[in-house]
């Protein structure tokens, strides 16, 4: 299993966290730079449940713009279920490069956590079940693991179907 980090900020996401007081923990892990799939990368890296591990990822909702998706990393974005839970009637897939320039972070390393500004947010309703979630803590190799209710207080986020 990765190391546990605590203390200093290392990212612009560890530091929202620290700064809101949740409870929570940051694991590191040795990112393999062939590896294509990040999320079920940290899973293995760091022996966790897949269905605990989500991926952030940024799509264009007509109407809306910009929003992220949280999604367990096994599981694909369900775009239409994304667009309505937005309300909106269609949403796509941003490009990488548009989701890097909007976040701040980069492809693989994209955390809800310390965006430069905050997007519309929608965790799947998967994680309502779970006791702690987790997502990109803003680097490829470091993940943060916290409450989802906590995750979704601290990105205004809303829980919707999204995930197939």
């Amino acid at each position: 299993m990765g190391r546990r980090r605590s203390g200093r900020a290392r990212t612009p996401a560890h530091g929202a966290a620290l700064a809101a007081g949740v409870e929570h923990v940051v694991l590191e892990y040795e990112h393999d730079p062939d590896a294509e799939a990040y999320g079920e990368e940290a899973a293995r890296a760091l022996e966790l449940e897949p269905a605990c591990v989500f991926k952030t990822l940024m799509a264009r909702a007509d109407g809306v713009g910009l929003a992220v998706a949280l999604v367990p990393v096994a599981l694909r974005l369900d775009l239409k279920s994304f667009a309505a839970a937005l309300g909106a009637k269609r949403a796509a897939m941003a490009e990488a490069a548009e989701a890097e320039r909007a976040t701040g972070y980069v492809v693989g390393g994209i955390s809800p956590l310390g965006q430069k500004r905050r997007l519309p947010t929608v965790i799947d309703a998967s994680a309502h079940g779970l006791d702690t979630m987790y997502v990109s803590a803003g680097q490829r190799g470091l993940e943060i693991g916290l409450a989802p209710q906590d995750l979704a207080a601290l990105t205004g986020a809303s829980f919707a179907p999204i995930a197939r």
